[in-house]
């Protein structure tokens, strides 16, 4: 039983000291892993991707993509510069990818390395479609949720791993355990704190494409289409890493007046024409 305490104990202790403030929520984050360690990693898995699949240069698309990724990441600059967090993208290493695939799709790596896909063209429809999507994505980034995620693992596996040692004598309980911890921690646990990121992903995306001059109106209607294209079929939600389709275009419906808002702060009271491509 001291020994039980003992562990609980510490992993109390490293929880709190493993925490990092969002610049963008004010909240404490789960930080085990640094960026120091996280970024370099993150970039070798970018390499490995161009190095995978034919990257698009040099067409309208694939420069279109870097003009939007450079006015987000202007945008958050401004942001953070103004909210008291200069030189927090010291370390990130912006890039932006355009890759040939059907795949609807588009990401940013921890430090800044953002891929689109082809196949995700379509559906963003236009120029400020395609700023929704990369202010979402690059919000992952900003916020550090990849280091999040890697964290709430190791405390689910940590987790697991206690579970066994404190049931190691009771045959029976410790079955139990074993079958349905994965299910519980997934479904109460991982999943919701997946799907929060997206929430605040969406919450932080909109306001920097705000800030980078495109309308945020437009990022629910971008979601209308990405329900159009689902055939309106998805799992429910709470078994779902992200929100359903409906949250999410109910959700950006109402924060666009605020990140309007937030924009004029930046003196950035008109926005761009849609530019359909």
């Amino acid at each position: 039983m001291k020994a039980k305490k003992i562990i609980l104990s510490l992993a109390v202790v490293l929880v709190i000291i493993s925490c990092a403030t969002n610049p963008f929520t004010g909240k404490q984050t789960l930080a085990f892993v640094s960026n120091d360690q996280l970024f370099p990693s993150a970039f070798a898995q970018y390499n490995q991707v161009l190095g995978e699949n034919k990257v698009v240069k040099g067409t309208a698309n694939a420069e279109m993509i870097t003009r939007v990724g450079q006015r987000i990441a202007v945008a958050a600059e401004r942001y953070l510069n103004a909210n008291g967090y200069e030189g927090y993208l010291n370390d990130y290493k912006w890039e932006y990818s355009l890759i040939e695939s059907d795949q609807v799709n588009a990401w940013c790596m921890p430090g800044g390395k953002i891929a689109f896909y082809t196949g995700i063209l379509p559906i963003a429809d236009n120029e400020t479609g395609i700023a929704a999507i990369m202010g979402h994505e690059v919000a992952h980034a900003l916020a550090n949720h990849g280091q999040q995620r890697m964290s709430a693992a190791y405390i689910q596996q940590g987790l697991a791993v206690a579970g066994n040692v404190a049931l190691a004598n009771n045959d029976q309980a410790l079955g139990i355990f074993n079958q349905s911890f994965g299910v519980v921690s997934n479904v109460a646990g991982m999943l919701p704190f997946s799907r929060s990121h997206e929430t605040e992903a969406d919450k932080i995306g909109i306001y920097l494409m705000a800030i980078a001059g495109y309308n945020p109106d437009e990022a629910s209607i971008l979601w209308e289409r990405m329900k159009a294209n689902s055939g309106g079929q998805s799992q429910p939600e709470f078994l779902s890493t992200h929100p359903s389709n409906d949250s999410r275009i109910a959700n950006l419906k109402s924060l666009a007046p605020h990140a309007k808002k937030e924009a004029e702060k930046y003196g950035v009271s008109t926005f761009r024409p849609l530019g359909d491509f």
